[in-house]
Protein backbone atom coordinates (compact mmCIF):
# COMPACT_ATOMS: atom_id res chain seq x y z
CA UNK A 1 0.00 0.00 0.00
CA UNK A 2 1.44 3.03 -0.61
CA UNK A 3 1.88 5.76 1.74
CA UNK A 4 0.82 9.43 1.03
CA UNK A 5 2.67 12.21 2.16
CA UNK A 6 2.34 15.40 2.64
CA UNK A 7 5.39 18.43 2.76
CA UNK A 8 5.09 20.68 5.04
CA UNK A 9 7.96 23.38 5.08
CA UNK A 10 8.30 26.09 8.45
CA UNK A 11 9.09 28.97 6.46
CA UNK A 12 7.97 32.02 8.88
CA UNK A 13 10.97 32.60 10.87
CA UNK A 14 12.62 36.16 10.97
CA UNK A 15 16.36 35.09 10.83
CA UNK A 16 17.41 38.24 13.11
CA UNK A 17 21.34 37.12 13.08
CA UNK A 18 21.28 37.96 9.07
CA UNK A 19 21.28 41.69 10.36
CA UNK A 20 19.98 43.65 7.08
CA UNK A 21 19.42 41.04 4.99
CA UNK A 22 16.40 40.11 6.83
CA UNK A 23 15.49 43.19 8.06
CA UNK A 24 12.56 43.06 5.52
CA UNK A 25 13.07 40.18 3.80
CA UNK A 26 12.18 36.47 4.97
CA UNK A 27 15.03 34.35 5.76
CA UNK A 28 14.39 31.18 3.16
CA UNK A 29 13.77 34.18 0.54
CA UNK A 30 17.20 35.57 1.18
CA UNK A 31 19.37 35.20 -2.40
CA UNK A 32 22.05 32.20 -2.26
CA UNK A 33 24.71 31.46 -4.90
CA UNK A 34 23.68 33.84 -7.82
CA UNK A 35 20.62 32.69 -9.12
CA UNK A 36 18.77 31.12 -6.01
CA UNK A 37 16.80 31.69 -3.13
CA UNK A 38 17.67 29.46 0.38
CA UNK A 39 13.83 27.96 0.31
CA UNK A 40 14.76 26.67 -3.68
CA UNK A 41 16.85 24.05 -1.87
CA UNK A 42 14.25 21.96 0.40
CA UNK A 43 11.63 22.97 -2.36
CA UNK A 44 13.77 21.18 -5.14
CA UNK A 45 14.09 17.93 -2.38
CA UNK A 46 10.34 18.07 -2.43
CA UNK A 47 10.04 17.78 -6.32
CA UNK A 48 13.40 15.51 -6.47
CA UNK A 49 11.59 13.34 -3.97
CA UNK A 50 8.40 12.66 -5.68
CA UNK A 51 6.39 14.43 -3.44
CA UNK A 52 3.30 15.83 -5.10
CA UNK A 53 2.39 18.27 -2.22
CA UNK A 54 3.70 21.37 -0.15
CA UNK A 55 2.44 23.61 1.88
CA UNK A 56 4.66 26.67 2.89
CA UNK A 57 4.04 28.25 6.17
CA UNK A 58 5.23 32.12 6.16
CA UNK A 59 4.71 35.00 8.41
CA UNK A 60 7.52 37.69 8.72
CA UNK A 61 7.63 39.50 5.42
CA UNK A 62 6.16 36.87 3.35
CA UNK A 63 5.19 39.33 -0.04
CA UNK A 64 8.84 38.66 -1.78
CA UNK A 65 8.65 34.95 -0.51
CA UNK A 66 5.55 34.36 -1.05
CA UNK A 67 5.66 35.88 -5.01
CA UNK A 68 8.91 33.60 -5.12
CA UNK A 69 7.21 30.41 -4.53
CA UNK A 70 4.03 31.36 -6.73
CA UNK A 71 1.96 28.63 -7.65
CA UNK A 72 4.85 26.61 -7.52
CA UNK A 73 5.63 25.64 -10.89
CA UNK A 74 9.38 26.15 -11.34
CA UNK A 75 9.59 23.05 -8.98
CA UNK A 76 6.91 20.78 -10.67
CA UNK A 77 4.02 21.30 -8.15
CA UNK A 78 1.57 23.11 -9.92
CA UNK A 79 -1.25 20.97 -11.84
CA UNK A 80 -3.53 18.25 -11.64
CA UNK A 81 -2.98 16.15 -8.15
CA UNK A 82 -0.08 18.58 -7.14
CA UNK A 83 0.14 21.98 -5.19
CA UNK A 84 2.53 24.66 -3.82
CA UNK A 85 -0.03 26.18 -1.02
CA UNK A 86 0.94 29.23 0.81
CA UNK A 87 -0.44 29.32 4.25
CA UNK A 88 -0.43 32.45 6.72
CA UNK A 89 -1.32 33.09 9.57
CA UNK A 90 -5.39 34.37 9.91
CA UNK A 91 -7.96 35.70 12.22
CA UNK A 92 -11.16 34.19 13.19
CA UNK A 93 -13.58 34.11 15.79
CA UNK A 94 -11.10 33.38 18.44
CA UNK A 95 -8.83 36.59 17.87
CA UNK A 96 -5.08 36.62 16.19
CA UNK A 97 -3.99 33.56 15.46
CA UNK A 98 0.36 33.86 15.13
CA UNK A 99 2.25 31.12 14.92
CA UNK A 100 4.08 30.73 18.21
CA UNK A 101 6.19 28.01 17.30
CA UNK A 102 7.48 24.97 14.85
CA UNK A 103 4.36 22.72 16.36
CA UNK A 104 2.22 25.50 16.52
CA UNK A 105 2.25 26.72 13.30
CA UNK A 106 1.35 22.75 12.22
CA UNK A 107 -1.62 22.65 14.76
CA UNK A 108 -2.90 26.04 12.99
CA UNK A 109 -3.07 24.12 9.55
CA UNK A 110 -5.06 20.98 10.67
CA UNK A 111 -7.28 21.63 8.13
CA UNK A 112 -5.18 22.25 5.27
CA UNK A 113 -3.34 18.67 6.16
CA UNK A 114 -6.84 17.62 6.84
CA UNK A 115 -8.02 18.58 3.21
CA UNK A 116 -4.57 16.52 1.86
CA UNK A 117 -5.71 13.11 4.28
CA UNK A 118 -1.86 12.30 4.07
CA UNK A 119 -0.71 9.45 6.05
CA UNK A 120 2.39 10.98 6.52
CA UNK A 121 3.00 14.64 7.25
CA UNK A 122 6.89 15.61 6.42
CA UNK A 123 8.20 18.47 8.37
CA UNK A 124 10.98 21.07 7.02
CA UNK A 125 12.83 23.98 7.76
CA UNK A 126 12.88 26.70 4.92
CA UNK A 127 16.19 27.62 5.39
CA UNK A 128 19.01 24.61 4.89
CA UNK A 129 21.43 23.96 2.13
CA UNK A 130 21.44 20.84 1.21
CA UNK A 131 19.77 18.22 -0.93
CA UNK A 132 18.28 15.15 0.45
CA UNK A 133 16.01 12.35 -0.37
CA UNK A 134 12.96 12.45 1.29
CA UNK A 135 11.67 9.54 -0.61
CA UNK A 136 14.47 7.47 1.20
CA UNK A 137 13.89 8.03 4.45
CA UNK A 138 10.44 7.80 4.41
CA UNK A 139 10.98 4.10 3.33
CA UNK A 140 13.23 3.50 6.51
CA UNK A 141 10.34 5.23 8.48
CA UNK A 142 8.00 2.28 7.46
CA UNK A 143 10.34 -0.18 7.54
CA UNK A 144 11.11 0.78 11.48
CA UNK A 145 7.25 1.08 11.83
CA UNK A 146 7.89 4.32 13.71
CA UNK A 147 5.44 6.96 14.73
CA UNK A 148 7.97 9.72 14.15
CA UNK A 149 11.28 9.41 12.10
CA UNK A 150 13.65 11.94 12.90
CA UNK A 151 16.97 13.61 10.15
CA UNK A 152 19.85 13.50 12.39
CA UNK A 153 23.14 14.63 10.80
CA UNK A 154 26.48 12.90 12.81
CA UNK A 155 28.42 16.34 14.12
CA UNK A 156 32.22 16.43 15.66
CA UNK A 157 31.23 15.64 19.36
CA UNK A 158 33.35 18.51 20.44
CA UNK A 159 30.60 20.61 18.16
CA UNK A 160 27.79 18.70 19.67
CA UNK A 161 26.53 20.61 22.52
CA UNK A 162 25.35 23.61 20.33
CA UNK A 163 22.76 21.12 18.70
CA UNK A 164 19.61 19.18 19.97
CA UNK A 165 21.17 15.60 20.32
CA UNK A 166 19.24 12.53 19.55
CA UNK A 167 20.65 9.77 21.93
CA UNK A 168 19.19 6.20 20.20
CA UNK A 169 20.17 2.23 21.65
CA UNK A 170 21.61 -0.22 19.15
CA UNK A 171 18.74 -0.75 16.62
CA UNK A 172 18.18 3.48 16.11
CA UNK A 173 15.28 3.99 17.79
CA UNK A 174 15.47 7.28 19.94
CA UNK A 175 15.72 6.64 23.49
CA UNK A 176 16.84 10.62 24.82
CA UNK A 177 16.52 14.02 23.13
CA UNK A 178 18.89 16.60 25.03
CA UNK A 179 18.63 20.58 23.60
CA UNK A 180 22.54 22.01 23.73
CA UNK A 181 23.53 19.65 26.50
CA UNK A 182 27.05 20.63 28.12
CA UNK A 183 27.98 16.91 27.71
CA UNK A 184 26.65 15.46 24.68
CA UNK A 185 26.28 11.75 24.89
CA UNK A 186 26.26 11.17 21.32
CA UNK A 187 26.74 13.15 17.86
CA UNK A 188 23.54 12.76 16.05
CA UNK A 189 22.49 16.38 15.77
CA UNK A 190 18.62 17.43 15.27
CA UNK A 191 18.25 18.26 11.51
CA UNK A 192 15.15 19.79 12.13
CA UNK A 193 13.38 17.27 9.65
CA UNK A 194 10.42 14.88 10.68
CA UNK A 195 8.62 12.78 9.31
CA UNK A 196 5.36 12.11 11.45
CA UNK A 197 2.15 9.52 11.12
CA UNK A 198 -0.80 12.04 10.51
CA UNK A 199 -2.68 10.36 13.24
CA UNK A 200 -0.52 10.20 15.58
CA UNK A 201 0.75 13.77 15.25
CA UNK A 202 -2.61 15.35 14.81
CA UNK A 203 -3.77 13.50 18.26
CA UNK A 204 -1.33 14.86 20.46
CA UNK A 205 -1.38 18.56 18.67
CA UNK A 206 -4.89 18.61 19.16
CA UNK A 207 -6.96 16.15 21.42
CA UNK A 208 -4.82 15.79 24.43
CA UNK A 209 -4.62 19.89 24.93
CA UNK A 210 -7.99 19.37 24.98
CA UNK A 211 -7.93 16.53 27.32
CA UNK A 212 -5.21 17.66 29.88
CA UNK A 213 -5.71 20.03 33.07
CA UNK A 214 -3.19 22.28 32.47
CA UNK A 215 -4.82 22.60 28.80
CA UNK A 216 -0.83 22.35 27.11
CA UNK A 217 -0.69 23.55 24.07
CA UNK A 218 2.41 21.30 22.12
CA UNK A 219 4.18 25.02 20.38
CA UNK A 220 7.23 23.54 19.58
CA UNK A 221 8.66 20.19 18.36
CA UNK A 222 11.99 20.19 20.20
CA UNK A 223 10.79 21.25 23.41
CA UNK A 224 7.03 19.86 23.52
CA UNK A 225 6.13 17.33 21.09
CA UNK A 226 9.36 14.94 20.59
CA UNK A 227 9.36 14.74 25.10
CA UNK A 228 5.78 14.13 25.38
CA UNK A 229 6.28 11.00 22.20
CA UNK A 230 9.14 9.64 24.52
CA UNK A 231 7.21 10.39 27.85
CA UNK A 232 4.59 7.90 26.00
CA UNK A 233 7.08 5.22 24.32
CA UNK A 234 6.18 6.02 21.01
CA UNK A 235 8.66 4.73 18.57
CA UNK A 236 10.73 7.24 17.42
CA UNK A 237 13.55 6.38 15.20
CA UNK A 238 16.76 8.71 13.79
CA UNK A 239 17.42 8.84 9.92
CA UNK A 240 21.32 9.49 9.59
CA UNK A 241 22.20 11.62 6.95
CA UNK A 242 25.86 11.91 5.60
CA UNK A 243 25.33 14.44 2.92
CA UNK A 244 26.31 18.47 2.87
CA UNK A 245 24.25 20.34 5.25
CA UNK A 246 24.25 23.63 5.94
CA UNK A 247 22.42 26.32 8.36
CA UNK A 248 23.04 29.78 6.83
CA UNK A 249 21.29 31.65 9.73
CA UNK A 250 24.29 34.02 10.64
CA UNK A 251 26.58 36.17 8.50
CA UNK A 252 29.74 34.05 8.78
CA UNK A 253 27.95 30.64 7.53
CA UNK A 254 25.78 32.35 4.62
CA UNK A 255 29.31 33.75 3.32
CA UNK A 256 30.97 30.47 3.76
CA UNK A 257 28.49 28.21 2.21
CA UNK A 258 28.50 30.97 -0.93
CA UNK A 259 32.18 30.46 -1.20
CA UNK A 260 32.42 26.63 -0.70
CA UNK A 261 29.62 26.98 -3.35
CA UNK A 262 32.34 27.68 -5.83
CA UNK A 263 33.83 24.84 -5.63
CA UNK A 264 33.89 22.75 -8.58
CA UNK A 265 34.29 19.46 -6.50
CA UNK A 266 31.70 20.65 -4.11
CA UNK A 267 29.38 17.79 -2.93
CA UNK A 268 25.69 18.79 -3.64
CA UNK A 269 27.39 18.81 -6.49
CA UNK A 270 25.17 21.34 -8.43
CA UNK A 271 25.42 20.50 -12.26
CA UNK A 272 23.70 17.07 -11.13
CA UNK A 273 21.05 16.39 -13.79
CA UNK A 274 19.66 13.81 -11.61
CA UNK A 275 19.26 16.63 -8.81
CA UNK A 276 18.73 19.88 -10.01
CA UNK A 277 18.05 22.55 -7.84
CA UNK A 278 14.97 24.79 -9.31
CA UNK A 279 14.25 28.07 -8.80
CA UNK A 280 11.97 31.35 -10.44
CA UNK A 281 14.28 34.28 -12.50
CA UNK A 282 13.71 36.54 -14.78
CA UNK A 283 14.84 36.45 -17.93
CA UNK A 284 18.44 38.58 -18.65
CA UNK A 285 20.59 39.01 -21.56
CA UNK A 286 24.01 36.79 -21.78
CA UNK A 287 27.05 38.05 -19.55
CA UNK A 288 29.43 40.02 -20.87
CA UNK A 289 33.23 40.74 -19.52
CA UNK A 290 34.96 43.57 -21.29
CA UNK A 291 38.48 43.99 -23.06
CA UNK A 292 39.81 44.95 -19.75
CA UNK A 293 37.59 42.96 -17.74
CA UNK A 294 38.88 39.46 -15.54
CA UNK A 295 37.36 36.78 -14.02
CA UNK A 296 38.65 33.81 -11.98
CA UNK A 297 37.36 31.15 -10.14
CA UNK A 298 33.61 32.55 -10.02
CA UNK A 299 30.03 32.34 -10.90
CA UNK A 300 28.20 34.99 -13.10
CA UNK A 301 24.79 34.81 -13.60
CA UNK A 302 22.95 36.27 -16.72
CA UNK A 303 22.83 39.75 -17.28
CA UNK A 304 26.14 40.36 -15.56
CA UNK A 305 28.21 43.32 -16.76
CA UNK A 306 31.99 43.52 -16.33
CA UNK A 307 34.67 45.76 -16.65
CA UNK A 308 36.49 44.83 -13.71
CA UNK A 309 38.08 42.11 -12.11
CA UNK A 310 36.67 39.51 -10.23
CA UNK A 311 38.08 36.67 -8.41
CA UNK A 312 36.52 34.25 -6.16
CA UNK A 313 33.18 35.20 -6.10
CA UNK A 314 29.83 35.48 -6.57
CA UNK A 315 27.82 37.34 -9.30
CA UNK A 316 24.71 37.42 -9.33
CA UNK A 317 21.50 38.40 -12.41
CA UNK A 318 22.34 41.70 -13.77
CA UNK A 319 25.07 42.72 -11.41
CA UNK A 320 27.59 45.64 -13.15
CA UNK A 321 30.25 46.57 -12.27
CA UNK A 322 32.99 49.49 -13.59
CA UNK A 323 36.58 49.90 -14.61
CA UNK A 324 39.49 49.42 -12.66
CA UNK A 325 37.11 48.27 -9.87
CA UNK A 326 38.00 44.73 -8.20
CA UNK A 327 35.85 42.44 -6.22
CA UNK A 328 37.34 39.14 -4.35
CA UNK A 329 36.01 36.36 -1.93
CA UNK A 330 32.88 38.32 -1.77
CA UNK A 331 29.09 38.12 -2.46
CA UNK A 332 27.54 39.92 -5.04
CA UNK A 333 23.54 40.26 -5.36
CA UNK A 334 21.47 40.69 -7.89
CA UNK A 335 21.01 44.48 -9.84
CA UNK A 336 24.13 45.71 -7.48
CA UNK A 337 25.24 48.62 -9.41
CA UNK A 338 29.33 48.92 -8.75
CA UNK A 339 31.00 52.10 -10.15
CA UNK A 340 34.50 52.73 -11.31
CA UNK A 341 37.53 52.36 -9.01
CA UNK A 342 35.80 50.40 -6.31
CA UNK A 343 37.59 48.14 -3.85
CA UNK A 344 35.44 45.23 -2.73
CA UNK A 345 36.95 42.03 -0.69
CA UNK A 346 35.15 39.62 2.20
CA UNK A 347 31.99 41.43 1.54
CA UNK A 348 28.26 40.17 0.76
CA UNK A 349 26.63 43.33 -1.34
CA UNK A 350 22.42 43.49 -0.94
CA UNK A 351 20.05 43.85 -4.42
CA UNK A 352 19.66 46.66 -6.02
CA UNK A 353 22.94 48.52 -4.17
CA UNK A 354 24.54 51.39 -5.38
CA UNK A 355 28.32 51.45 -4.79
CA UNK A 356 29.58 54.31 -6.18
CA UNK A 357 33.11 55.23 -7.32
CA UNK A 358 35.96 54.96 -5.38
CA UNK A 359 34.72 53.16 -2.52
CA UNK A 360 36.26 50.60 -0.67
CA UNK A 361 34.59 47.70 1.31
CA UNK A 362 36.68 45.73 3.10
CA UNK A 363 35.63 42.79 5.30
CA UNK A 364 37.89 40.15 6.53
CA UNK A 365 37.77 36.27 6.73
CA UNK A 366 36.52 36.60 10.08
CA UNK A 367 34.30 39.88 10.11
CA UNK A 368 32.32 39.55 6.59
CA UNK A 369 31.03 43.37 5.61
CA UNK A 370 27.35 43.31 4.72
CA UNK A 371 25.37 46.22 2.52
CA UNK A 372 21.95 45.91 2.75
CA UNK A 373 19.37 45.93 0.03
CA UNK A 374 18.82 49.61 -2.00
CA UNK A 375 21.16 50.36 0.34
CA UNK A 376 24.20 53.15 -1.38
CA UNK A 377 27.73 53.75 -0.18
CA UNK A 378 30.68 55.63 -1.47
CA UNK A 379 32.28 58.63 -1.91
CA UNK A 380 31.84 61.19 0.76
CA UNK A 381 29.16 59.80 2.13
CA UNK A 382 30.59 56.27 2.91
CA UNK A 383 33.16 55.58 5.66
CA UNK A 384 33.78 51.68 5.78
CA UNK A 385 33.03 50.70 9.71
Amino acid sequence: MKNKMLAMVLAGGQGTRLGKLTRETAKPAVPFGGRYRIIDFVLSNCANSNIKEVGIVTQYEPLELNVHIGNGEPWGLSGHGKGATILQPFTNSQGENWFKGTANAITQNVSFIDSRDPDTVLVLSGDHIYKMDYDAMLKKHIETGADLTVGVLPVDIKEASRFGIMNTDDTGRIIEFEEKPAEPKSNLASMGIYIFNWKKLRKYLLEDKESNEENKEMLDFGHDVIPAFLENNEKIYAYAFNGYWKDVGTIDSLWEANMEFLDPNHSLNIRDDDWRIYSRNMIAPPQFVSKNGEVKESMMADGAYIEGKVAHSIISQNVSLGENSTVKDSVIMANAKIGKNVKIEYAIIGEYANIKDGAQIIGTHDDIHVIGYEEEVGGNDYENE
